[in-house]
């Protein structure tokens, strides 16, 4: 019967053991040459970070600045492109009813003058039908065109 020694020994002695080994101390150099690596480079970006930060607050400042600057030409560019979008919205409309006006009043004009060939002088219409009917009849024709107007 061999002894736990013995056969500690030999295990110790054998090249599994040997090469489980050189495969541990090399997953232990390589993790620490990592963790060393990690360091060096969270090092470097604790000692840089400051500086990054304050050149991008500088170059964010900067840009406000211009905004700021830009921001009154800017903003009376798009007041100015609005105010003459709405005057040439204004003029039209002002020209469309012009139209309308001088349409319908022509159209006024044209039934003023059809009542007034139409009509009969006050003083025929008195003579020939008594001065109350000669008035009614009058009335009576310009009440009618005044609707067909509207």
């Amino acid at each position: 019967m061999t002894t736990i020694v013995t056969q500690a020994k030999k295990i110790t002695e054998s090249k599994p053991f040997y090469a489980l080994t050189g495969a541990g101390d090399f997953a232990v150099e390589k993790a620490r040459a990592y963790a060393s690596t990690v360091q060096d480079r969270a090092e470097t970006v604790a000692r840089e970070l400051p500086e990054k930060a304050r050149a991008y607050a500088f170059t964010v400042q900067d840009r406000a600045e211009t905004v700021a600057r830009e921001l009154p030409e800017k903003a009376k560019g798009y007041a100015d492109a609005a105010a003459t979008q709405i005057n040439r919205l204004y003029d039209d409309l002002a020209t469309r009813g012009r139209k309308v006006v001088s349409r319908v009043s022509g159209e006024a004009a044209l039934e003023l003058t059809e009542v007034s060939e139409t009509a009969e002088p006050a003083v025929a219409a008195q003579a020939t039908s008594g001065t109350t009917a000669g008035k009614r009849t009058t009335a009576g024709r310009t009440r009618a065109t005044t609707a067909n107007r509207g």
